[in-house]
């Protein structure tokens, strides 16, 4: 028996399958992404579409499915966040030509690019809002290195990273994609996979130091990257295994990237990852934006201002005359509010035009993106014009600087292209008539074309009596005469058949041609053609003109999110009536009146007053500690929390919600707040707890700002005291660090008279009526107990519950003042499953007691003073009985 054939058109499909292993094939057939085999399969179940059918091959049914091309962006994106590459099999031929060849001839088809997390440029597929970074690590002997990019903004960093920053950094820069050495894979999967990006592993001859260098110096046309700075052999090799990356995804098409800067490592705040997640700066704890700081104080107005908003949060300065330069121009305009307002106006009229730059560059762009540049450096000449002001701050003057010299590229672009042109330059349409004497011309001849066109149609309906007759056009027919078939036996009899010549009969019409129809659509489709021609030789010519404008196009594009981010940060201020912090090189940590941004939005809404509360960690020779005591509920971790907020907003260039607040320069920030297991690890919550302290204690230097909450709390209680108070010590004797440390452990009170710098504060209560109420007032001192019985009953425990335990509690605190370490036979001596022992629920009245019944006979409305002073004397009578 024969081998089954596999049919051409399959063959060519499985060899470009297997040229691009681990990625879904989108193959183009005509208006559709057909994928096949298990390709098909996955992609399915992943995007929840039908999966059928289409021939045989080596006698098993072959699974396909499809997406149309017009939508292909959606599920392009759906199946990227589900952790699929995709890579794009176009036709790279009219299927015309491939008939030229033969009538078994496939049409050509190869793979144009490699969509993977890192790579997405389209607007449908991006977050405007947030940075889409594609990074890469690499390790060169004894020094290793972090680069990493944005291809939709050109963005390109790099700095000095051991693999010990390596979590810290990416958490930092939260890229979609990291790419790795293969042999280094093992050393990263688990910090990446924490991370929830998509590692990828490369050849090492992808991050060959050498190789690397030439890659680099080719893609921005110099000799040596001296001229970009000096860079280390791993900087290098991270920063050339990119832009490999880049070629092989994007199939030699590189994107517009700025020159590579780099970062020193010292000269921003340093915070982990367990910090971020517990301070929630970018994402809540539960997943999204909403919850989080950035979502509580972005007020930006343009997609660039929001990215850099994030990464000032993500990454706050330490260098001290940069942080006055933001606060300056934050006062400026905090000042100058109407000019503020008016420049924020102008501000919002301004596009994306970093993200329009990269589509461009990468072909992926339109006439749209364009006319984004032409208006965004339109207003980008408007704002300039505004702070041409004697008072306006350097910052500020500097980036108006960028704003101007654009005239004529902006003349330029205005010249040629309409005020609101389509996305696509296949449609045409977009070059404003004027700008080009043929172009206008051609348009002439064919628009014409479309009136002598309705002429004819009236000659034919007046020749045939036939009012319904129409000329009409379709991709398949051309131009064609249309009547329906009830009119068919008189067009197809003599005379006027000699005339109209049958072209086709349908269900209900008929349609025909004639020879002057057949000439003058030869010579309108050659107008139209023509015309569309010269417009996309128009459009590339506009393009490359762009494109030689670039790099100041970046530059005005970074100085419009600049000053955006400073009016953003002045709006807020006015808004919340935040104040300026004092930012210096000392060790100072002084906060008058602080607030937590994000918990005082959440009680603005249900209308509810913020509790500001005092911090003063000011240390001479010693470190400053404050051992923080109260109930559960009281607010401690959100005054915790409050404080490190501040100061990594005054960092990152924002005035602070506070009255006043003195900010001794922070180096690194770090925060154990909250309980989580890490199941996937087989972490217990104590073991999470203890490797986030041990994090801190190992790394925190005497510039750095620590919070803990409740350490030890998640073992035996004199286990838990001894962890915390030796926590304590160390942060104390060894980091010698300002922090902030909340403990239910009262016992740990009594370091203040032991250490040095260590004092004693805790959130104040009331109780009332057995009720404990919060008032989230912090002053010096020590709570004497934690209100934790109380606090069960306010969670709605069984009130049989909280009465045994309340009555637990009491024998415990008696005996251990009684009986000192006779704690063991104290609670064997509790009768605690003795069922009448157990305080048993209040029986509920069976009626109505006799105030009840005498309130229920009284009408208010028919009563006289007199009488109503007599029977509320009559009530109190009876409730004294």
């Amino acid at each position: 028996m024969a081998e089954p054939t596999v049919t051409p058109m399959m063959a060519q499909f499985l060899e470009i399958k297997e040229a691009n292993p681990g990625a879904l094939l989108f193959y183009r057939m005509g208006d559709f992404y057909e994928m096949f085999f298990d390709d098909a399969v996955a992609a399915a179940a992943a995007l929840d579409i039908a999966l059928t059918k289409r021939g045989q091959h080596l006698g098993q049914d072959i699974p396909m499915c499809g997406v149309p091309v017009h939508a292909a962006e959606g599920y392009l994106l759906t199946l990227i966040r589900k952790g699929f590459r995709v890579a794009i099999a176009e036709q790279l031929e009219d299927p015309a030509e491939a008939k030229k060849r033969g009538s078994k001839s496939v049409v050509k088809r190869d793979v144009v690019r490699l969509v993977t997390p890192g790579t997405l440029t389209e607007e449908s597929l991006l977050e405007a809002r947030r940075h889409n970074f594609l990074a890469a690590w690499s390790e060169v002997r004894d020094e290793a290195a972090l680069a990493w990019v944005d291809i939709s903004t050109g963005d390109f960093r790099v700095m000095p990273c051991p693999l010990s920053r390596l979590g810290p950094e990416l958490a930092r820069l939260a890229p979609r994609e990291v790419l790795v050495s293969e042999v280094k894979e093992p050393d990263c999967a688990e910090i990446v996979s924490d991370l929830r990006a998509a590692l990828t592993p490369m050849a090492r001859a992808s991050f060959d130091s050498q190789g690397a260098e030439s890659r680099l110096c080719g893609l921005f046309s110099v000799g040596s990257l001296d001229a970009f700075g000096t860079f280390s052999r791993a900087e290098v090799s991270a920063m050339g295994a990119i832009v490999d990356y880049l070629d092989l995804t994007q199939r030699g098409k590189l994107p517009l990237l700025r020159r590579p800067v780099r970062e020193e490592a010292g000269g921003l705040m340093q915070i982990d990852a367990a910090t971020r997640r517990n301070l929630e700066l970018t994402q809540a704890l539960s997943g999204g934006r909403e919850g989080s700081l950035l979502h509580a104080i972005d007020r930006t107005v343009t997609a660039g201002g929001a990215r850099l908003l994030e990464r000032r949060i993500s990454a706050p300065s330490r260098n001290l005359p940069q942080i006055h330069a933001r606060h300056e121009s934050v006062r400026f305009l905090l000042e100058q509010s109407l000019f503020a307002s008016d420049l924020r106006s102008d501000l919002k009229r301004c596009p994306d035009m970093d993200r329009a730059l990269g589509r461009l560059a990468l072909d992926r762009g339109g006439p749209r993106d364009m006319a984004a540049i032409r208006n965004g450096l339109g207003q980008a000449l408007l704002i300039a014009q505004k702070l041409e002001r004697n008072d306006t701050p350097a910052l500020l003057a500097n980036g108006a600087k960028a704003l101007t010299g654009h005239d004529e590229l902006v003349a330029l672009l205005d010249a040629a292209l309409v005020a609101e042109p389509p996305l696509l330059a296949r449609d045409g349409g977009f070059i404003a008539p004027g700008y080009h004497e043929e172009l206008d011309e051609t348009r002439k001849l064919r628009d014409e074309g479309r009136g002598v066109i309705a002429r004819l149609q009236a000659e034919y309906v007046e020749q045939t009596g036939i009012s319904s007759l129409k000329i009409k056009h379709n991709n398949v027919l051309g131009y064609f005469i249309e009547c329906t078939s009830t009119h068919a036996d008189k067009m197809l009899a003599a005379p006027l058949s000699e005339t109209f010549i049958h072209r086709q009969t349908t269900a209900n019409q008929v349609r025909f041609t004639t020879v002057v129809l057949s000439e003058l659509e030869t010579r309108i489709l050659n107008a139209g053609n023509h015309a569309l021609e010269i417009e996309k030789r128009l459009y590339n010519s506009l393009k490359r003109e762009i494109m030689n404008h670039a790099a100041s196009v970046n530059e005005a594009s970074r100085a419009l999110a600049e000053i955006d981010l400073a009016a953003a940060f002045a709006d807020l201020a006015a808004a919340e009536s935040w104040v300026e912090p004092q930012v210096d090189a000392s060790r100072a940590f002084e906060i008058e009146a602080g607030r937590h941004p994000v918990v005082e939005l959440a009680l603005k809404r249900s209308g509810e007053p913020f509790i500001a509360n005092d911090c003063a960690l000011t240390p001479g020779e010693t470190p400053a500690i404050w051992l923080l005591t109260g109930p559960n509920m009281a607010g401690k971790s959100t005054f915790l929390r409050q404080n490190a907020i501040i100061a990594l907003l005054a960092q990152a260039g924002s005035f602070v919600p506070a009255r006043r607040a003195h900010i001794g320069l922070v180096s690194q920030l770090f925060s154990r707040v909250g309980a989580a297991d890490d199941l996937a690890r087989g972490r217990s919550t104590f073991m999470v707890e203890m490797v986030e302290t041990a994090a801190i204690l190992n790394q925190a230097d005497d510039r750095a700002l620590v919070i803990l909450d409740e350490i030890g709390r998640g073992t035996a209680t004199y286990d838990g005291l001894s962890i915390a108070w030796a926590v304590m010590e160390h942060l104390h004797g060894a980091n010698r660090c300002r922090a902030l440390f909340a403990t239910h452990y009262h016992e740990m009170t009594a370091l203040s008279a032991k250490l040095d710098g260590v004092e004693n504060a805790t959130v104040a209560v009331k109780e009332w009526d057995g009720e404990v109420i919060f008032l989230h007032e912090v002053h010096k001192g020590a709570a004497d107990r934690s209100y934790g019985v109380q606090v069960a009953r306010l969670a709605g425990l069984p009130q049989s519950v909280v009465e045994r335990a309340r009555v637990v509690l009491d024998a415990l605190e008696k005996g251990e003042r009684e009986s000192g370490s006779q704690k063991q036979a104290i609670i064997d001596d509790l009768p605690l499953f003795s069922v009448s022992n157990t305080p048993q629920p209040a029986q509920k009245p069976t009626g109505p007691s006799a105030v009840e019944l005498r309130l229920q006979e009284l009408i208010p409305d028919e009563m006289t003073p007199r009488e109503a002073l007599a029977a509320l004397y009559d009530l109190r009578g009876l409730l004294a009985e």
